[in-house]
């Protein structure tokens, strides 16, 4: 986290990353601005699916949890697609913005302190290991990058997590318009991860849509000898 912060200020000295107004020290945004973000709770533990105040109690699973478990026990999706953060998940991922890489990255990272405290605390469940959700070879040639992998690369080092590499074999149609069956089905046999996991790894992504291709990678890193999963992502996407 401070190494990110050094470098937004280095980028914007003493300016909020959002409304260009005055900062605390030491932080890339003001107060007003990060309590405005749109914060994804309350929402599923498990898929982090946003739900509404009346449905989302303290680990409440959504209904789709409790009649379809997916590989992965928790997801960790601090905020929601929407308003600012869509517009800095669109800057980083179509066009390569290191500014706004970084400040997701400082977002996920300060979030995952506040539920899980430091590494290497005690009784404290971090991940032995990471694996971000790969582009096909061709997609990441034609974007320039592969979001996932860089921000997974960025947060292990700040986090002292290992990072693993997943293979994704064929080009997979897009998701969109496809029901949750036509998801799963199109992400059958897309992933696999060549070498043995650790025990507990997390999942990292930029964006949750809805958990299919999350699922997918999940299933391949079971298969790969870890036991236990998670999730991480920046955003989480809310039903239409």
């Amino acid at each position: 986290m401070d190494k990110v912060n050094e470098w937004l200020r280095h980028a914007l000295p003493g300016h909020c990353a959002f409304c260009m107004g005055a900062t605390q020290p030491g932080k890339p945004w003001c107060e007003p601005c990060v309590v405005a973000l749109p914060w994804n709770l309350p929402a599923c533990p498990q898929c982090a699916e946003p739900m509404t105040a009346s449905d989302g109690k303290k680990e409440c699973l959504c209904g789709a949890c409790l009649s379809r478990p997916p590989s992965f026990v928790r997801a960790r999706v601090p905020l929601r697609y929407e308003d600012e953060i869509a517009l800095l998940v669109q800057r980083f991922k179509f066009s390569a913005s290191p500014r706004a890489g970084n400040l997701l990255v400082a977002l996920l990272e300060q979030a995952l302190h506040r539920e899980l405290g430091r590494p290497g605390a005690c009784n404290v469940a971090w991940p032995d290991g990471l694996v971000s959700v790969p582009l096909h070879p061709r997609r990441a040639r034609q974007r320039g990058f592969d979001q996932a992998d860089w921000l997974a690369s960025r947060l292990g080092k700040r986090l002292g997590v290992s990072c693993h590499r997943a293979s994704r074999h064929r080009m997979t149609p897009s998701q969109r318009g496809l029901t949750s069956r036509e998801r799963r089905a199109n992400l059958r046999q897309a992933f696999s991860v060549p070498t043995a996991l650790p025990a507990r790894v997390a999942l990292v992504d930029d964006v949750m849509t809805t958990g299919a291709t999350l699922e997918a990678l999940g299933q391949a890193c079971l298969a790969a000898g870890a036991q236990e999963i998670e999730v991480w992502a920046v955003a989480r996407t809310p039903k239409p």
